[in-house]
C-alpha cells in the first residue's frame, strides 16, 4: 500500500469572505494571513481496487461527519480525479491545534486533502509537480477559505481590479507584494469559548442572501481590499489596523442584522477588545485584533513587539480565556509535503 502525507495551515481573514453565490463563489474578495503552527496533517494510504472506497479517521478514530463531507466532495469531483475510481483510500487526519479551539479546521483539513489528491495523481500518472492554482480551485470547492491556505505569508481570493491575476475561482499569494514587516507578523489566538457555535459558518453565509445590508457590505469590502493592499505594500500599520478591526466588527454586525439574527461574540470577547484598546493607547504599540465567525479573538502584532504583547496577554488577557488557553502563532509558509 502506497502512502503520502501533506500538511496545510489554517488562515485568518483580514478582509472577510462572508456571503457566496453559485458553487462556492465569493460575493467579495478576501485577504488572509497564512498561519504557521495551526495546521492539519493528513496522510493517505492507497492501493488498487476494482471500485472506489473510502476509510477516514480523525486523530485515530472514525468520524462519520467528516467522512461524509469528504466522501461527498470526492464523488462530486470524481470526473476530475478519475484515478480514484480504482482506489481504496485510507485517510488519517490530525490537527496540531485543539479541535474545540474555535479555529476553522475546514480550511486546513480540506486543503491538505486536496494536496494529497494531486500528489496521488502525480504518483499514479507519473506527472511532474503540483499546480497550486489548480489545487486552490479544488480546495475552494471543498471549503471556500481552504483555497487561501495553500500559499505562503498572505493570500488573496476573489477578483479585484487592484490585482491583475486575481480570480473568484482560486486564491493567489501576496508574499511578493507585501512589506517585510508583515512577513513575520504574529497572531495570538485567545480561546474565549470552546463550545460548538450556535450557528455554523455555512448557515451564516446563507443568511447573507436576505441581509438588508448585504450589497453595501460587499461594496465596502471591495473598497477595503484596495486600501488594504496599498497598506500592505507600504507597511502602513495605521491603515492596516483600521481596516482589520473594522472588518471584524462588520462581520459580527452582519450576523446581528440577519434574519434570524444571532450573536457569536461573548462578554469576554468584548472585555479582551476593550483591554486591548487601552493597552494600545497607553503604549502606542501597533497591536490590533480580528475575529473569525466565532467568539475567539486573534491578536495581531509585528514581530518586534512580540515580547511586550505576549507579556500583556499573559498578565491581562489570559483571565478572559477558557482555562487560560491561548495559542501563539504567526505567519507561515503554506502547504508542504511531510
Amino acid at each position: 500500500m502506497n502512502q503520502l502525507k501533506w500538511q496545510s495551515p489554517s488562515n485568518i481573514a483580514l478582509v472577510k469572505y462572508w456571503g457566496k453565490k453559485g458553487r462556492q463563489i465569493p460575493q467579495n474578495p478576501s485577504i488572509s494571513f497564512t498561519l504557521k503552527n495551526c495546521k492539519t496533517e493528513t496522510s493517505v494510504s492507497f492501493e488498487p481496487s476494482d471500485h472506489f472506497d473510502l476509510h477516514f479517521r480523525f486523530d485515530g478514530k472514525e468520524n462519520s461527519e467528516f467522512q461524509a463531507k469528504i466522501h461527498k466532495f470526492l464523488l462530486e469531483n470524481m470526473d476530475s480525479f478519475p484515478f480514484l475510481k480504482q482506489l481504496d483510500l485510507h485517510i488519517n487526519s490530525h490537527n496540531t491545534f485543539p479541535h474545540s479551539s474555535g479555529i476553522a479546521s475546514s480550511a486546513s483539513s480540506m486543503s491538505a486533502l486536496v494536496m494529497c489528491l494531486f500528489d496521488i495523481e502525480r504518483t499514479v500518472n507519473g506527472t511532474d509537480g503540483i499546480d497550486l492554482k489548480k489545487a486552490s480551485y479544488f480546495s475552494r470547492l471543498a471549503s471556500g477559505s481552504a483555497c487561501r491556505s495553500l500559499f505562503p505569508k498572505m493570500a488573496l481570493w476573489g477578483e479585484t481590479p487592484a490585482v491583475k491575476d486575481s480570480s473568484d475561482e482560486y486564491a493567489i499569494t501576496l508574499q511578493d507584494r507585501i512589506h517585510p514587516i508583515f512577513k513575520d507578523y504574529h497572531d495570538s489566538i485567545l480561546i474565549v469559548s470552546d463550545a460548538k457555535k450556535s450557528v455554523s459558518s455555512r448557515a451564516g453565509h446563507a443568511l447573507m442572501n436576505g441581509n438588508p445590508y448585504a450589497e453595501s457590505r460587499y461594496a465596502v469590502a471591495k473598497n477595503n481590499i484596495e486600501n488594504l493592499l496599498k497598506a500592505l505594500e507600504t507597511g502602513d500599520l495605521e491603515t492596516f489596523i483600521h481596516i482589520t478591526e473594522s472588518e471584524a466588527m462588520q462581520l459580527h454586525a452582519l450576523m446581528m442584522c440577519s434574519n434570524p439574527s444571532y450573536i457569536l461574540m461573548k462578554p469576554n470577547t468584548l472585555r479582551i477588545i476593550n483591554t486591548l484598546f487601552e493597552f494600545r493607547q497607553e503604549t502606542d504599540i501597533p497591536v490590533c485584533f480580528t475575529l473569525d465567525a466565532g467568539p475567539n479573538v486573534h491578536i495581531l502584532y509585528p514581530d518586534q513587539h512580540a515580547e511586550m504583547v505576549e507579556r500583556f496577554i499573559m498578565d491581562e488577557l489570559e483571565q478572559y480565556c477558557v482555562s487560560g488557553q491561548w495559542i501563539p502563532d504567526q505567519v507561515g509558509d503554506g502547504a508542504s509535503k511531510c
